[in-house]
C-alpha cells in the first residue's frame, strides 16, 4: 500500500500528519509512505527528522489583499499543481490525506482530479480556508469539532474523530508529574504556557499577577514563558523585585516534560490552537484560554468557544487580557473546587480518546487497497 501525507506551513497542521503517518506504518508492514510539502516550509525539516520519506513542491499562501502578490502566489501555485502530478504518476498513491495548509491544495486536488482517494483532517472548529475549498472533492472529511460541519456543507462525508495527541498525555500520574518539576503533589497548581516561544501579552498579564498570586503559597506555578522573552521575563521580575525563586514556583523558558507539567495542574492558561486543546482534554484540566488574535481566520477563538460553551473553559480575548482579569478568573475556577472539578470533567468529555485509531481505520476504509 502507499499513501501520501500533505499538510504544512504551522505545527497544527504537520504534527497530525506526522502523527497518522506514523500510525499507519506501525499498523500495517507492507506500507510506503510519502510526505508531501513544501521545500521551504517546518515540514521540509519535521518530517525527515521523524523517519518519513519527503519530497518538497512550490506552493505560496494566497495574500489576502489585491496586489501584484496574488499574481506571484498563483504561478507558484500552479506549477505546484504540475509537480503533484508527477509525484503521483510516479508514486502511485492508494490513498491521499490532506490535514490543512496550502501545500493540501495542490496535493489533495490533482489527486481528487485523477480519482485517488482521498480524507481530509481539519483541525479546528472554523475549518480554513484550503479545507472549505476541497471538501466537495475529496472522498472524506475528518473533524475534530462537531462544530465546524456547519461550514463545509458536505454532511454526507463528514466524520467527528477528534485529534490526536502524543500518547502519554493523560496516562501519567499526579505524583510523577509533580516529582518531575520536584512540587507538591497535594497542592493545586496552575500551568501557564503560550507555545514554544511565548506570548507576550500572556507573560505580560502574568508578571503583573504575580504579586498577587504570592499571597496564596498553596497554589503552585509553573509558567513556561516562551524561550524568545524569557530573559525579558526575569528582567522584569527584578526590576519589579519580585522573588520569582520561590519554593512553590517553576518559572522556565520551555517546559521540556509538558506532559508531567499536565498530570501535575489544575489549571491550565494558554492560547486556543487545536493540539493544545487535545491535550488538555485528554489530560482532563479547565482553562482560561486566550486565543491568538491573529491565527488565520480567527479560528482559536471559534476553538476556545467551542470550550466554553461544553464549560471545560473561560474565555479571555487577547486585546481585553490583564492582570487583574486574568486574575479575577483565577480566583473564580481555582479557588471553587467544585467549579474547578465541573469544568476538568467538561473538559475531559469534549474530545473522545482514541482519535488517532479512528482516523486510521477510516483511512484504510477509504483508500483503494
Amino acid at each position: 500500500m502507499r499513501v501520501i501525507v500533505t499538510g504544512g506551513g504551522t505545527g497544527g497542521h504537520i504534527y497530525p500528519a506526522m502523527a497518522i503517518a506514523k500510525a499507519l506504518q506501525e499498523r500495517l508492514n507492507d506500507i510506503r509512505i510519502l510526505y508531501v510539502g513544501t521545500r521551504s516550509g517546518m515540514e521540509a525539516k519535521l518530517a525527515p527528522e521523524n523517519g518519513l520519506e519527503f519530497l518538497g513542491i512550490s506552493g505560496q499562501g494566497m495574500p489576502r489583499q489585491l496586489s501584484t502578490e496574488i499574481l506571484k502566489a498563483a504561478g507558484t501555485n500552479v506549477r505546484a499543481l504540475w509537480e503533484t502530478k508527477k509525484i503521483l504518476k510516479e508514486f502511485s498513491p492508494d490513498l491521499v490525506v490532506g490535514t490543512g495548509g496550502y501545500v493540501s491544495g495542490p496535493v489533495v486536488l490533482t489527486a481528487a482530479f485523477f480519482g485517488i482517494p482521498t480524507v481530509l483532517h481539519e483541525q479546528n472548529a472554523f475549518p480554513g480556508k484550503t479545507n472549505k475549498i476541497l471538501a466537495r472533492m475529496a472522498k472524506r472529511i475528518l473533524l475534530t469539532f462537531p462544530e465546524s460541519e456547519k461550514y463545509l456543507g458536505v454532511k454526507d462525508k463528514l466524520q467527528v474523530v477528534g485529534l490526536p495527541v502524543r500518547e502519554e498525555i493523560g496516562k501519567i500520574d499526579r505524583r510523577a508529574g509533580a516529582k518531575a518539576f520536584g512540587l507538591d503533589p497535594s497542592k493545586k497548581t496552575i500551568l501557564v504556557t503560550g507555545g514554544s516561544r511565548g506570548a507576550l501579552s500572556i507573560n505580560q498579564a502574568l508578571t503583573g499577577l504575580l504579586p498577587k498570586l504570592a499571597e496564596y503559597p498553596d497554589i503552585q506555578l509553573i509558567w513556561a514563558t516562551g524561550t524568545a522573552t524569557h530573559d525579558t521575563i526575569l528582567q522584569e521580575l527584578e526590576t519589579r523585585n519580585i522573588d520569582w525563586q520561590r519554593e512553590q514556583w517553576r518559572i522556565l523558558a520551555y517546559a521540556e516534560h509538558m506532559p508531567e507539567a499536565l498530570a501535575c495542574s489544575d489549571l491550565c492558561i494558554c492560547r486556543a490552537g487545536a493540539s493544545t486543546l487535545a491535550e488538555i482534554s485528554a489530560a482532563g484540566k479547565a482553562g482560561i484560554l486566550i486565543p491568538y488574535p491573529y491565527a488565520a481566520e480567527n479560528h482559536q477563538e471559534y476553538n476556545a468557544r467551542a470550550f466554553e460553551n461544553k464549560g471545560a473553559a473561560c474565555v479571555i480575548l487577547d486585546k481585553e487580557l490583564n492582570a487583574e482579569i486574568l486574575w479575577d478568573n483565577v480566583q473564580k475556577v481555582l479557588l471553587n473546587s467544585f467549579k474547578l472539578e465541573e469544568m476538568a470533567a467538561r473538559a475531559k468529555e469534549a474530545f473522545a480518546p482514541g482519535a488517532l485509531d479512528r482516523i486510521i481505520n477510516l483511512c484504510l476504509q477509504t483508500a483503494w487497497r
